[in-house]
């Protein structure tokens, strides 16, 4: 069943990233060099082997654990299953991230993961009952989630700091980036998740409007609709084979309807044509007349099978659960 509360099932901290949204090249960086040194992060010359600012060290760690692409093992880091998958040198999937498709899949292990890392990108995606919202009622609407789920009230301006990170990271032509490179660097702004519109008065009032493009979906690769459908009935209902409705997909705050933004009508068209193409997936109608995604075989492991179909070669990350394992390297 659906988590009771907005922030169920997220780490009870705002603002982790320290302001920074993820930058190109930054999650290759961090896997790079944990395969060197698992206290990579923590060492004195953080700065030299990641190439950023000291500012930026924690924030980088924080997304690639944020993605699942790391974890922690005793005092260190260590890559996960899905990272070495993804982005290991010899037969990693995308190891530089130059396909869509990456994208697209980093944003669902971002949205979906347990626990969830950014509180604010998963209410905004998957709870926000509206779709426009000024800053600061956004701000409002964080503040009541956070203490509806019982976690200390966090700062307003620590809010405000967790929105303009998450409209410069989605938002092309976002007017909070403050540098050309600010505007240049964030790699999921190709994606147009989200629109923000201008102020009226100051460059530093944060009253102006965050749109969510609930639309923005129709771009995700079919694969990646489909993967993260199954995904998600592995995560609702356990691994064995069976079944979950199409209204249920498109609608759960943690379904792919609602966290990738491909709505109901765009994930059933996806889904009917894909179950057309695979023997262990079909689309039928129940005594009802409920539309039902069945899946013949196991649900986490034929998310793998579409998921690595979507790249040249290699089997799929070994998510178990809607989570990489905890350490080790990829089967």
């Amino acid at each position: 069943m659906p988590h009771t509360e907005p922030l169920s099932g997220c780490l009870p901290a705002f603002g982790r990233h320290r302001g920074y949204p993820p930058r190109y090249g930054w999650l290759r960086k961090v896997h790079v060099a944990l395969l060197q040194d698992p206290r990579a992060m923590s060492r004195p010359d953080a700065t030299v082997v990641l190439g950023v600012g000291k500012s930026m060290v924690p924030a980088v760690s924080f997304w690639s654990q944020a993605f699942g692409l790391s974890c922690r093992e005793g005092s260190g880091l260590v890559p996960t299953p899905r990272a070495h998958w993804l982005l290991d040198d010899d037969r990693g999937a995308d190891p530089f991230l130059e396909q869509n498709v990456s994208l697209w899949l980093l944003h669902w292990w971002l949205m979906s993961a347990s626990p969830c890392h950014v509180p604010s990108w998963r209410y905004l995606f998957g709870y926000a009952p509206v779709s426009r919202y000024s800053r600061t009622e956004l701000q409002g609407r964080l503040a009541d989630a956070a203490d509806a789920a019982g976690w200390k009230a966090p700062a307003f301006s620590v809010l405000g700091a967790d929105i303009a990170c998450l409209v410069s990271m989605y938002a092309p032509g976002d007017h909070t980036a403050t540098t050309v490179e600010d505007a240049l660097s964030n790699p999921f702004r190709t994606l147009h998740l989200v629109d923000p519109e201008p102020p009226t008065g100051s460059p530093r009032d944060r009253s102006h409007l965050v749109t969510v493009h609930r639309t923005a979906g129709r771009r995700c690769p079919s694969s990646i609709q489909t993967y993260a459908s199954l995904d998600f009935a592995a995560r609702t209902f356990g691994h064995n084979p069976g079944s979950i409705s199409l209204s249920r997909l498109g609608s759960d705050p943690l379904g792919p309807g609602r966290l990738l933004l491909t709505g109901t009508a765009e994930l059933r068209r996806t889904l009917h044509t894909t179950a057309a193409q695979h023997p262990d997936l079909a689309v039928v109608q129940s005594a009802d007349g409920e539309e039902l995604l069945v899946f013949s075989s196991r649900p986490d492991q034929l998310a793998e099978t579409l998921l690595a179909a979507a790249y040249p070669g290699g089997a799929g990350p070994a998510v178990t659960n809607g989570q990489p394992p905890i350490g080790g390297r990829r089967r």
